[in-house]
């Protein structure tokens, strides 16, 4: 199961779009889930279709040294279907090579891991004047790994469109299958997830926009990564996560400010804060979209700290000896550990005409428990992380 991109304190649940799957790294795609704060308006479906071909590449490393690389091919399409209609689909393919994480500095090695994932989803929506309701359709698959999830959402527009309600509901059933790690083997483990989420955009002013997303994730079923020895978790896990956007336009510099922010508290103990800022600026067919990126999050209850020498280095035996005593709960896993993160990142995109652009994005990470404010887990390596994407989008 090779999800070291994959975050905790991600929920898993249709959310329609796998273009935004592949990297599931805290602060560089932990608002992917959430609605796009544009304008509220009448839910009217899209005049022209629209295709995206994209590639993404992921890499990181520790200590100066490659740890996980991904390739991802993606491809993306909304189409209108009558007066009525739109079907809107993407697909991606993550190739993953490299090794998994460390658990703290100065382990003498990470597993090495190869593997392909392969995702889709559908979703089709019907447009009735001042209403739409959607339902998708998503499914992922790895060799140990498969997802299966469906949803339902409906949104609502106010009689003068300065205010639009959502709601939504959401199913995912995991498959968990690995049967080649004679240490934590997990055989036809299964997972389920259900999502309710409600939310509000609201137009402010002529230059202001807001919008406000509450979910509530419930889970339950196989939470352990089969690939960690003394990795035991609780068999449910339940969040709720906060989300609140406002976009507000610059006269004077005629450019748009894009600010977030996004909390996430669960049963395993987990408390992450995420802040956002994006400034996006045209300046003829040119638009360019440089971003910031807070991430910090709490330790889980069950997560055990390594044990340190009185200079701070890791003691491998003791921390295996410590590992030991513990009845229970209990996880190493430093995703699950206290840390921060930072992400720079910078979007370029050029309009060739009204109906073709290109784009290219890079996003610089960096995680590290010096990151979080008032201190992290100790004795984890930082880690470094870059995102290379190039984009072709057109409309007929």
């Amino acid at each position: 199961m090779t999800q070291a991109h994959k975050h905790p304190s991600a929920p898993t649940a249709p959310r329609g779009n796998v273009l935004l799957a592949s990297l599931m790294l805290p602060g560089l795609a932990v608002l992917a889930a959430a609605l796009p704060a544009g304008q509220a308006s009448a839910e009217t479906p899209p005049e022209k279709t629209t295709i995206a071909v994209k590639y993404s590449n992921y890499q990181d490393s520790q200590s100066g040294w490659t740890r996980v690389s991904v390739d991802a091919p993606q491809f993306y399409i909304l189409a209108p279907v009558g007066s009525d209609w739109s079907v809107e689909g993407s697909a991606v393919v993550d190739s993953v090579s490299g090794a998994s994480p460390r658990m703290h500095t100065q382990r003498s090695g990470a597993s090495v891991m190869s593997d392909e994932r392969t995702a889709a989803d559908v979703k089709v929506t019907r447009y009735l004047g001042r209403t739409a309701v959607a339902a998708s359709v998503a499914i992922s698959d790895e060799h140990d790994y498969q997802s299966r999830a469906v949803g339902l959402q409906g949104r609502w527009s106010s009689d003068d469109n300065n205010r639009t309600w959502t709601a939504g509901v959401g199913l995912s059933r995991d498959k968990i299958d690995n049967q080649s790690n004679g240490v934590n083997t997990a055989i036809n483990q299964r997972k389920n997830v259900h999502e309710i989420m409600g939310g509000l955009t609201q137009v402010l002013s002529p230059v202001d926009i807001a919008q406000f997303n509450l979910t509530r994730s419930m889970g339950s079923g196989y939470y352990n990564d089969p690939y960690k020895t003394f990795d035991q978790r609780p068999d449910k896990r339940d969040a709720w996560i906060a989300l609140v956007r406002w976009n507000h336009h610059l006269k004077g510099m005629d450019a748009t400010a894009r600010t977030s922010y996004r909390y996430y508290s669960d049963t395993f103990g987990v408390r992450s804060h995420t802040t956002d800022l994006e400034l996006v600026k045209t300046v003829g067919a040119w638009t360019f979209t440089p971003g910031l990126r807070y991430y910090t999050q709490s330790a889980a209850k069950f997560y055990f700290n390594p044990v340190l020498d009185s200079q701070g280095r890791y003691l491998e035996l003791e921390t295996f000896q410590r590992a030991s005593a513990i009845s229970g709960d209990r996880s190493a896993d430093q995703r699950l550990a206290a840390f921060g993160a930072l992400t720079l990142s910078l979007k370029a995109s050029y309009a060739f005409n009204p109906a073709t652009s290109a784009d290219l994005k890079l996003d610089l990470y960096r995680q590290a428990t010096s990151l979080r404010l008032g201190g992290g887990s100790p004795g984890l390596d930082p880690m470094n992380a870059r995102v290379i994407q190039v984009g072709l989008t057109h409309k007929f």
